[in-house]
């Protein structure tokens, strides 16, 4: 079974960025929306 892989910090700023800027096109979002999906979520504290 493949190894679950997830969104490193580096690129997941890089997609918020591409998100909040209206020059880049909705397929960049697309892809941007995609990898920030794909991001660990931070632990849950109890």
């Amino acid at each position: 079974m493949a190894k679950a892989k997830s969104t490193s910090k580096k690129v997941a700023t890089e997609a918020s960025k591409v998100l909040r800027d209206d020059q880049f096109s909705k397929t960049s979002k697309s892809v941007a929306g995609s990898d920030l999906s794909q991001k660990k979520s931070p632990p849950k504290k109890k």
